[in-house]
């Protein structure tokens, strides 16, 4: 097995690999597991989030193996990267990398958990939730900053960011489901607004959106801006919906 342990959790590392070792038997199940399961583990005075991904199919184990990085080790390194250009995620702590000849077996991703008050997915199904507003356009400022930064966030989705309550009406914000992104990319006009498309198909919302990000981004109206995150959504609607079509067709 293969193991990236942070220095602050070096001296962990037999106790964390351990946790790895009885992943299956022990921890408590966090979220439904579709995908990938994540489990919590009380570990010395914290608790960390492990989430333990679904092993690759033959073809991709090979892949992963000797020429692209793993989704747990992207996870890692993608998270050191945020925090270092000051964007907020659940610290890292570890990844491991299980292999065999035939290429990457099972992976995992460490960090710490974090107790938060909400994801954006409450803001788009809740519009009474306390405070919404004021959430959705700091949460346009801080998606604002990450396009500024050069970062483009693959998975810019309603679950993916959690959110924090602050002092006086401040939140701070925080991703993860990190392994697709890219870094110092300079992103253009219509990069930002397809990065934002995927996060509600609510009108009122995108007008809030469309309305804070103006105010910072001074190369289009915000009547332009509006438009153009608008069609982008309406567009990966269109798409997603046409996807689901499919698929439950194809189940028949």
């Amino acid at each position: 097995m293969i193991l990236k342990i942070d220095s602050h959790f070096e001296k962990y590392a037999s106790s964390l690999l351990q946790i790895v070792e009885n992943f299956k038997t022990s921890g408590l199940l966090f979220g439904d597991g579709k995908r990938n399961t994540i489990k919590l583990f009380e570990f010395e005075d914290l608790t960390v989030n492990i989430k333990s991904f679904k092993i690759p199919h033959l073809f991709n184990r090979v892949v992963y193996q000797y020429f692209r990085k793993s989704k747990a080790r992207r996870s890692y390194e993608y998270a050191n990267a945020l925090l270092k250009k000051g964007i907020g995620t659940p610290q890292p702590i570890a990844y491991f990398e299980n292999s065999s000849w035939l290429g990457l077996k099972d992976s995992y991703y460490v960090s710490e958990h974090l107790e938060v008050d909400l994801t954006f997915r409450e803001l788009d199904i809740q519009p009474d939730y306390p405070d919404h507003e004021n959430i959705l356009r700091q949460f346009t400022r801080f998606s604002f900053d990450l396009h500024e930064k050069g970062i483009e966030f693959l998975d810019h989705s309603p679950g993916n960011t959690l959110i924090k309550n602050g002092i006086n009406g401040n939140y701070s914000f925080y991703l993860v489901d990190l392994n697709r992104m890219n870094f110092d990319k300079s992103l253009d006009f219509e990069m930002r607004m397809k990065n934002l498309s995927h996060l509600t198909a609510k009108k009122e919302m995108i007008r809030v959106m469309s309305d804070e990000y103006s105010k910072h981004y001074s190369n289009k109206t915000p009547k332009e801006i509006f438009e153009k995150m608008w069609f982008e959504t309406q567009k990966f609607k269109t798409s997603f919906d046409k996807k689901k079509r499919l698929k439950k067709a194809f189940k028949f």
